[in-house]
């Protein structure tokens, strides 16, 4: 089933985009974490882009790549 740019949420990486995008949602998480105190709007779009990127680690798919974009990983 194809929606526009998302493709029924099929995976589409493999265990290295898998743990890069793990990694990247604890990046952007700690970072929002930490940006808390100072900028509190700028910390919740870091959380949610991390919780997002955990969301596409867990279940093995990449929005980039589900609309086209060849990545690396």
């Amino acid at each position: 089933m194809y929606y526009g740019c998302i493709a029924a949420m099929t995976p589409n990486i493999d265990a290295k985009g898998r743990a890069a995008r793990g990694g990247l949602a604890v990046i952007f998480v700690f970072g929002g974490l930490l940006l808390m105190n100072i900028a509190a709007v700028i910390a919740w779009v870091f959380i949610v882009v991390g919780l997002f990127c955990a969301f596409e680690s867990w279940i093995g798919w990449c929005a980039v790549r589900a609309c086209g974009v060849k990545t690396r990983l």
